[in-house]
């Protein structure tokens, strides 16, 4: 892979992980409308958003060639489904003030991608990373021996978006196009839940037209970020692409904290400890990796 390519993919990286960051601020918006119906506005402006995109493009013919390709659809049928879940569950995390399990999750996130780097695209790791992971799962096993629950806020983003990832990684289609077919496959479900559920924000016909246009930016935030990430996760190393996830949920973290005021016990401050350790381990050995291996090429 060309430098020209990996830089591409080190700034779609960090466009997509600070806009996730940020998110929050819009989904707090929304605090009256039901989660599952604003992971519905987002997949029915997601697809308008991304059909006008790719007619712009004129790049519809991908999304004919991927359609053709049976093992391409099944593979996006099953990110698809992972990625409503994620959505479904961050939007409750927010507007339930749980943006600190949010964020705790995403943290997690990139430990994730290194052992799913390990298993199924056989990267392998250093003893570094392996002491990264090992920090963070003792800060998680903490928080679930002090309250005798599992933190299954975090653990749900974390692993839903770290195999959806991996399948975005492995399948053989643009990221446009990718998100277009998924959005599709999940569009009848969400159609079915917009003419079946009365709500008091169902009907656009009677809403104010700012939360009309709050609901319809739902695509515009949604396929922003998405669309850097897996153009990211298409040019630079899966590991490498766990390396800017911190980003993301070090914006949810202050945003908890300082802006919502959410509350933060000992026992989370540890857990966080435990985990912000990991990623200073498994940065600190990304970095002395890299340096490493351009020492290497220049001599």
């Amino acid at each position: 892979m060309s430098d020209k390519s990996v830089k591409a993919g080190v700034i779609f990286a960090v466009a997509a992980y600070t806009m996730w960051g940020i998110a929050p601020t819009y989904f707090k918006l929304l605090t009256q409308v039901p989660a599952l119906e604003i992971v519905m506005h987002r997949i029915v402006w997601s697809v308008l958003v991304l059909c006008i995109l790719l007619l712009a493009r004129k790049k519809f013919s991908q999304v004919r060639t991927a359609i053709g390709d049976p093992k391409v659809l099944k593979t996006l049928a099953v990110s698809g489904l992972l990625l409503a879940v994620n959505w479904l569950v961050f939007i409750w995390a927010v507007n339930n003030n749980k943006l600190l399990d949010a964020s705790l999750g995403y943290f997690i996130n990139p430990l994730f991608n290194v052992l799913l780097a390990r298993l199924f695209l056989q990267e392998r790791l250093s003893r570094l990373q392996l002491l990264a992971v090992f920090v963070a799962l003792v800060g998680v096993s903490l928080l679930i021996f002090s309250y005798a629950q599992i933190p299954w806020v975090a653990l749900v983003l974390a692993v839903t978006f770290s195999v959806y990832g991996l399948l975005r990684k492995k399948v053989t289609v643009e990221s446009m196009p990718g998100l277009l077919i998924e959005s599709c496959i999940m569009l009848p479900f969400a159609l079915l839940y917009w003419w079946v559920m009365d709500t008091s924000s169902g009907n656009m016909l009677v809403n104010g037209i700012e939360l009309n246009i709050t609901l319809f930016l739902a695509g515009v935030v949604t396929t922003a970020p998405l669309l850097c990430f897996t153009a990211a996760a298409r040019r630079i190393r899966f590991t490498t692409l766990g390396f800017f996830q911190y980003i993301g949920p070090s914006l949810m973290f202050l945003l908890a904290v300082l802006h919502y005021e959410e509350p933060l016990d000992i026992m989370r401050v540890v857990t966080f400890a435990c985990v912000w350790c990991g990623l200073l381990i498994y940065v600190y050995d990304s970095v002395r990796v890299y340096r490493k291996s351009k020492s290497i090429i220049q001599e």
